[in-house]
Parts: structure tokens; C-alpha cells; sequence
């Protein structure tokens, strides 16, 4: 069974003494590939760091997430323009709207989410969308945007069976977690009405821990979890799970795998 863990943070404080061990555990759980979404530049540097460390397996991507979009956005933004000027990355991301925490700078999260769509457009890249209390002007901004050459996904997806069904039809994937096996989700009987030909598998390690592990550090090798929950759900075995994710997930980075 080979898996990719599209969305981790492992390069995080979380991480930092014992990475290595977290790594070979995800190998020994068959994850093959850990795609790394930026936050700000504050992060940047031990985000490539663990990137060069580990070469093809840990792939960095590049963007200011909209939580990190402050007074000094403009700042933040060139430095990612600069970055994707610069060198390869493996998407654009993490990128979006956030209006669960503050809406202080909310005409400012909605610009510089525009103004990343139109850098991964320019340089092919994929997106990784970031919608939480957001779901639905993302799809928005998405479908303004979608010009039959923007690919994504929506990270960490939890709505309903419409928000779903119209992520799909922009052509973008659902990113499925630890969430989908939370008891109170709701996740499972959206995703059943739709295909596993729209789904890639993430951890958002360290957070969104899976069921039996709710509460601790989450990490890629509990990806396992989320398999055999959507295995549940699709009456289908772990390995056909994992064979169409994973290829659904070597698709939307085929760029830069």
C-alpha cells in the first residue's frame, strides 16, 4: 500500500526532536511522500530546511496562509512571489480565507487569495485551499478564477453534500483527514455520494489527529486511519483506497513529483 500525505506540517516546533523517527514510521506505513504547505515567512526556513533534508520525499509549497495575512501582507507576499521566482515548488499553498478566527483583515485575505491564484496560474502550479467558515466564497473565488488550467484542492474539506458537489465541478479535489473519523463529522455520509476519483488524503499533521488518537500530535503515518475509514465508507479494501488517492494525488502534483 502506498500512500501520499498531501498536506503535513512537519517542519513545524511540534516536529522538531524527533522528525526522523516520525518519518520512518510514516515510510513503515507506507506513506512514499509528504507535501509541506507553507504559513509565512517566519516558517520558511525550516520548511525548506526539512525539504533538503529529505530530498523528492518532503516537497515544499509556497503562499501566505490567510491567517497570517496582517498589516504587512504586502511584505509577505513579495517575499512569495520572489520564492516562486526563484525556484521550483510543488504548489501554491496554503492560500484561502479563514473567518473563524478574525475578520479583521477580511478585503485583505480576499486580495492577496487572488492575487496567489493568479501566481499559480502563471507558473502552473496547483493550489491548496484553505476555507475554513469560507467554503462557499472560495468556491466562488475558484470558479472566477477557472480558466480549464487551475487544479487544487480544498484542504481539510468538512462541508456539506452541495459545497462538495460544487468543489468537483470546479475541478478541484477534497482533501480527507483525521476529520472524516470523528464520530459527529457528518464527513462520511457527504462523501459516500460522491467517488473516491475525488478525494486526496492528508494529515494536516500536527493537527486534526484521527480516531483512536484524537487529542495527541497527529502525524503521516496515522493516514492509516483515514484509509480504513473511507475503506468503510466506500465498501472497497484499504488498497484500492490507497491506489486511487495516491494516483489521484500523483496527478494533481504531477508537475512536481
Amino acid at each position: 500500500m502506498i500512500l501520499i500525505d498531501t498536506h503535513c506540517h512537519l517542519y513545524v516546533e511540534e516536529f522538531r526532536n524527533d522528525i526522523a523517527e516520525v518519518l520512518e514510521k510514516a515510510r513503515g506505513a507506507g506513506v512514499k511522500r509528504f507535501y509541506l504547505p507553507a504559513i509565512d515567512s517566519s516558517e520558511h526556513e525550516a520548511m525548506l530546511s526539512l525539504e533538503a533534508a529529505y530530498p523528492g520525499e518532503c516537497l515544499s509549497m509556497m503562499g501566505l496562509h490567510p491567517c497570517y495575512v496582517k498589516e504587512n501582507y504586502e511584505e509577505e507576499l513579495r517575499l512569495v512571489e520572489d520564492w516562486l521566482a526563484k525556484r521550483k515548488f510543488a504548489a501554491v499553498g496554503e492560500i484561502g480565507l479563514d473567518f473563524y478566527w478574525d475578520r479583521t483583515y477580511e478585503v485583505q485575505q480576499y486580495e492577496v487569495f487572488r492575487r496567489q491564484i493568479e501566481l499559480a496560474k502563471h507558473y502552473r502550479l496547483p493550489i491548496a485551499i484553505h476555507s475554513r467558515n469560507s467554503t462557499q466564497e472560495c468556491i466562488n473565488e475558484v470558479k472566477a478564477a477557472q480558466d480549464g488550467n487551475l487544479r487544487g484542492v480544498f484542504h481539510c474539506f468538512s462541508g456539506s453534500y452541495e459545497l462538495a458537489r460544487e468543489v468537483v465541478k470546479t475541478g478541484l479535489y477534497l482533501g480527507i483527514g483525521g476529520v472524516v473519523t470523528y464520530k459527529n463529522a457528518g464527513l462520511p455520509a457527504v462523501l459516500e455520494k460522491l467517488g473516491l476519483e475525488n478525494i486526496v488524503l492528508e494529515t494536516d499533521a500536527p493537527y486534526l489527529t484521527p480516531v483512536p488518537f484524537r487529542g495527541k500530535r497527529n502525524e503521516s503515518s496515522y493516514l492509516v486511519y483515514v484509509v480504513e475509514k473511507l475503506a468503510e465508507i466506500y465498501k472497497v479494501s484499504p488498497e484500492e483506497v490507497a491506489a486511487v488517492t495516491t494516483a489521484n494525488a500523483e496527478k494533481l502534483f504531477a508537475a512536481a513529483s
